[in-house]
This record gives C-alpha cells, sequence and structure tokens, in this order.
C-alpha cells in the first residue's frame, strides 16, 4: 500500500500491546487540540476531541503520527456521561492533513465498522464462532459479507429482520440472489 502512495489510519487496540501501550502512555494532556467537535448524534449530546503528535519511532510500519479521540456521550434522558478514549497511527506525515480531515476519516472509519463488522459481531455471532481451523474463518467471514450485501442491495436496513425473513422460506435465498 506504501508502496503506490496511499497512507493508512489504523486504530490501536490491546491486539497489540506494545503499541498500545506506548501510544496510550503519551502526555495527551500537553498536546495541542487539532480538532473539537460538539453536536447530538444517536440521541445522545456528544463532544469529541482530537490530538495529534509527531512521533519519530513508533512500533508499525510507516507511522509517522499518533492520534487521540476523546468522546463524551451524555444521554439527555438518562443524564449518563461516557467517555470513550480512541488511539490510532497513521501514515501520514504532520501536515498533510488537517485535524477536521482526519476527524472526517476516524467518523468514516466508525461507519464501516457500524455497517458492517457491527452485524457481522451481533447479528451472526462471528466473535463467538468455534471455526478456527484453516481457511474457515475466512469462507465464513465471506459468506456472512455475501448475505449482508445481498440484504443491504435489496434495500434493506435492519439486516437481522432481513434473515429472519429469508428463512422462512426455502425460495426467498435463492431469489435474493437472482437465482431463480
Amino acid at each position: 500500500m506504501r508502496e503506490r502512495g496511499a497512507h493508512y489510519l489504523a486504530v490501536v487496540k490491546g491486539n497489540h500491546p506494545a503499541l498500545h501501550e506506548r501510544v496510550r502512555g503519551l502526555p495527551w494532556r500537553d498536546m495541542r487540540l487539532d480538532h473539537y467537535e460538539r453536536g447530538r448524534a444517536h440521541h445522545r449530546d456528544e463532544i469529541r476531541r482530537l490530538r495529534t503528535v509527531a512521533f519519530a519511532h513508533l512500533d508499525h510500519p510507516h507511522a509517522c503520527q499518533a492520534l487521540q479521540v476523546v468522546r463524551w456521550r451524555r444521554d439527555p434522558g438518562s443524564g449518563k456521561l461516557s467517555i470513550e478514549r480512541i488511539h490510532l497511527v497513521t501514515s501520514l506525515p504532520p501536515g498533510a492533513a488537517s485535524g477536521s480531515e482526519l476527524a472526517a476519516w476516524i467518523r468514516g472509519h466508525w461507519k464501516i465498522e457500524n455497517q458492517l463488522h457491527h452485524v457481522r459481531d451481533r447479528t451472526f455471532g462471528e466473535d463467538a464462532s468455534k471455526i478456527r481451523t484453516r481457511h474457515l474463518p475466512r469462507i465464513m467471514a465471506g459468506l456472512r459479507n455475501l448475505a449482508i450485501g445481498v440484504h443491504r442491495q435489496d434495500g434493506r436496513t435492519n439486516i437481522a429482520a432481513a434473515l429472519r425473513h429469508t428463512s422462512r422460506d426455502p425460495q426467498r435465498p435463492l431469489t435474493a440472489l437472482g437465482l431463480t
């Protein structure tokens, strides 16, 4: 990807423990605020803050910057406040994108996460799957993606309801795939 001139923006999670600890342990409070956004989404009041820091030696290929997004969400009905900190790395050099551009790309990532991965995890129970050998996990992920894609192309937004509807008649899956 980098050889072709493309850049990446990757979420740093616990599956990379050394990188996660290193990025999480940066003095984020001392870093300048690059983007601030206040709004309302999903019936909640939200505040998002983005901070970036250039980094010479991150333990991740081609990484030039570390980012932190802090999301404050308050449910107006219950008053419950939740604070979430997300850490990311990017191969973009400092100054290549503004804070608002980075924030938009991060939100785009979460849109994909919510539309595909969340459905695979919740509706299909992918995380609880016992399939772990050879190529089977990839094959099953491909079949799940096919089912999600067919139903989305058919205009369905609730994949769980679409699966229940399709499963009630053996002809419906064939019709959805255009095979009848």
